[in-house]
């Protein structure tokens, strides 16, 4: 992709990835519609996703060879015609502050990556008083971005590794418990990428190894984050992350056959 002109205003795609994300993807996309163009690389939904996608103007295209996180990032990037990629998941909304930050970097024109941190909203409670400022990698100039490595929690590749970091002061609103139902599912998916990931580097696992790593992060969230500050949403939500850290070494070493039969490929 050639690189930006300075004679004419940055634009920007935001991306998103679906997989029978109804219930949410109509107001992830609403907040998204300040961007040039929205895109939407959907794993094979069959919900209402995509109709609901496509009704809000965004432009829709199908990959369901599911092959990871990373894959359908970088599938996303060639449908990219923008200067700059804000990768937004189908259970995050960008508020209006975040909006106005997003669009100054944009109108920066620097060469540059920028980091959101999340606002965790948790059975029905935004998680204002749990301490967070873990940031993740967001937005990027299209023409600096290579593409991405990893199953889950992928990594960017850069043409410049050294780029200029930012940190967006204001918060990528995140729903990613809402209920016990989805936070079941999600302790299920991200326990076993996180094993098959590990499993990978010839980590080992076991139960010991699960109590004491998921007895450190509740503990962690829960008492130094403050998660105890927000009653019973926040004891869920400290309770259900330290599960995952169980379970991913439990898997580790009682499903390392199936984890690398299935899910390391």
């Amino acid at each position: 992709m050639e690189t930006m002109t300075t004679s004419s205003r940055p634009t920007l795609t935001i991306g998103i990835l679906t997989m029978n994300e109804e219930r949410r993807i109509e107001a992830c996309i609403k907040s998204a519609l300040f961007a040039d163009e929205v895109i939407v690389v959907d794993s094979g939904s069959k919900d209402n996703t995509v109709q609901l996608a496509e009704s809000l103007g965004a432009k829709v295209y199908h990959h369901t060879d599911w092959k990871g996180f990373a894959e359908q990032r970088n599938r996303l990037l060639q449908y990219c015609s923008s200067d700059y990629i804000f990768f937004l998941d189908a259970d995050e909304l960008i508020q209006s502050d975040l909006q106005s930050e997003i669009e100054a970097a944009v109108h920066s024109g620097q060469p540059d990556v920028w980091e959101t941190y999340w606002l965790e909203v948790a059975f029905g409670r935004p998680l204002k008083r749990v301490v967070s400022r873990k940031s993740l990698p967001r937005l990027f100039r299209r023409d600096m971005l290579l593409g991405f490595d990893g199953v889950v929690h992928e990594h960017a590749n850069l043409t410049n590794p050294d780029a200029k970091r930012h940190v967006f002061r204001s918060a990528l609103w995140h729903y990613s418990r809402e209920t016990i139902h989805d936070s079941l599912k999600k302790l299920t998916q991200y326990s076993m990428l996180g094993a098959a990931k590990r499993a990978r580097k010839g980590r080992k696992g076991g139960v010991l190894y699960g109590l004491v790593s998921s007895t450190w992060m509740f503990i962690r969230l829960y008492i130094f984050k403050r998660a105890f500050l927000e009653g019973g949403p926040g004891f869920l939500y400290s309770f259900f992350i330290a599960l995952e850290f169980f379970f991913r070494q439990a898997a580790l070493k009682y499903d390392r056959p199936y984890l690398t039969d299935n899910l390391s490929r």
